[in-house]
């Protein structure tokens, strides 16, 4: 039975504190709001150097900011925790940062946002609690995963296994809004390791959800993904650069859509014209199959679903490529307030001490009607792309480049046994995608990893699709 992730405790103390301080700020500025969490998080992970166990504060922590509007521009504070003590201070802190700003010149002018009323507290839902779970019942469950892949697969040097969870509550404050959200994910990973004559390589796989610690169910499948990936790379051959036809799995996919397209949207790089995309808005930029998606409301849920973003803005599920035409960026409240339309509900922070920018949340590109097989079925000479490890993006210049381990060689419709790899997908991104020419009925997304906006700034993103066919520029 699904149980509700509660609220916290501490921004229950916290609370009234809060209010006061937005008062006394709304006495003396035009807009001003607060941002209070809690999180608590652990990675657990067992491999041959033993078992790990960490609190993990990647992706927030315990803290509030503030936010005021002035006219020109916004401030900001935050802090541990806060007191009606502390309030004078902070409103001091206000008045001489102002004074300091005041004859700087703001290149970018920030309008006051609108405030619509808003009300509520939500929170997602759960199967098995890994806090009541606990850390002996946890890491003896990835130690029997990882016992049975060495005792069943001879060829293994190592298994690691991983898995971690993240329990974080929000509450945003404004003149109009007072909103609530508790959201729990899970997210997990076994990497292979195996050695053919002098080569050792590794296989990765993993798995994300909205919930949980029932996701350590799906761990032995992970592992089975894992080995499949370590052998296909083992006898993978180099290949000749050139272009091909290739079918993306899913995974693959959702890297090209994180890569090649969805940092290209983000509309904060639409501000300072850095992104082509924002010249681009209302043109044929893919084939007509493509459709893409973003948001933290979007049709699945995932590690980066919430309820309302880092400025109070409430989750969207917002359309990029309708049937190939480009119709629309993803916005925070500030870029939105400079470009003169709505946030997205993309405004996210890596912590309440940090800057909020526009980020992804799950991004995805839309079902199609054609099963994996016909696809297979239809390239008489081509390759199935899969495992994606890495990528790098151009949103000035819609270049692209992904690595992917390996590719299994397709052969009149069949595949062959033969593996590639490991390759580099390049090109220009509008090439790549107003070539794709089927797209499968079967969504998948992987959530396991995170996004980092130059360099830093790490959030919680979930990417994904369906298998794609696509002519690829590979290397």
């Amino acid at each position: 039975m699904a149980s509700s992730v509660e609220s916290s405790s501490f921004l229950a103390q916290q609370k009234t504190a809060l209010r006061a301080l937005l008062d006394a700020l709304l006495e003396r500025y035009p807009y001003a709001c607060v941002l209070a969490s809690d999180v608590e998080a652990k990675n657990y992970s067992v491999s041959r150097s033993g078992i790990r166990i960490a609190e993990s504060r990647m992706f927030g922590r315990r803290g509030f900011t503030a936010r005021v509007y002035y006219g020109k521009g916004l401030l900001e504070y935050s802090g541990d925790r806060l007191s009606g003590e502390d309030i004078p201070g902070i409103l001091l802190y206000f008045e001489k940062t102002l004074q300091e700003a005041a004859d700087i010149s703001d290149q970018y002018p920030t309008p006051v946002p609108e405030d619509p009323p808003e009300v509520f507290s939500k929170a997602t839902t759960f199967e098995t609690d890994p806090r009541a779970l606990g850390d002996g019942e946890i890491t003896a469950r990835l130690t029997s995963v990882r016992e049975d892949m060495l005792s069943s697969q001879e060829s293994l040097l190592e298994c690691m296994v991983r898995y971690q969870y993240q329990v974080y509550h929000k509450i945003f404050l404004s003149k109009n809004r007072d909103l609530e959200q508790n959201v729990m994910y899970c997210d997990a990973a076994v990497i292979c390791l195996a050695r053919r004559g002098e080569q050792v390589k590794d296989g990765y796989y993993s798995s994300s959800l909205l919930g949980g610690a029932e996701l350590l169910d799906d761990l032995p499948r992970c592992a089975d993904e894992s080995f499949a990936a370590v052998q296909a790379a083992l006898i993978a051959e180099p290949l000749s650069p050139g272009e091909y036809d290739c079918i993306c799995t899913p995974a693959v996919t959702g890297i090209i859509v994180h890569e090649a397209f969805g940092h290209g949207v983000e509309m904060d790089m639409f501000v300072k014209d850095r992104a082509l995309a924002k010249s681009c808005m209302g043109t044929q930029i893919a084939s007509p199959l493509v459709t893409m998606k973003d948001g933290a409301a979007t049709s699945y849920e995932d590690v980066a679903t919430y309820f309302f973003d880092d400025e109070g803005n409430s989750a969207s599920d917002t359309v990029i490529i309708d049937k190939g035409i480009l119709v629309s960026g993803i916005c925070d409240g500030v870029s939105a307030s400079r470009l003169g339309t709505k946030p997205t509900g993309n405004g996210r922070r890596e912590s309440v001490d940090h800057k909020a920018y526009t980020r992804m949340t799950n991004t995805f590109f839309t079902e199609g009607e054609s099963t994996p097989e016909e696809m297979i079925r239809s390239v008489e000479d081509g390759l199935l792309l899969d495992c994606p490890t890495s990528g790098m993006e151009d949103p000035k210049n819609w270049g692209i480049q992904c690595m992917v381990s390996f590719g299994r060689e397709i052969k009149h419709g069949e595949l062959t046994g033969k593996v590639y790899g490991p390759l580099v997908l390049t090109g220009y991104v509008p090439d790549l995608l107003r070539s794709i020419s089927m797209v499968s009925d079967k969504v998948e997304h992987f959530g396991a990893g995170a996004c980092g906006k130059g360099w830093k700034e790490w959030v919680k993103v979930s990417d994904g699709g369906p298998y794609i066919r696509a002519r690829i520029r590979l290397g």
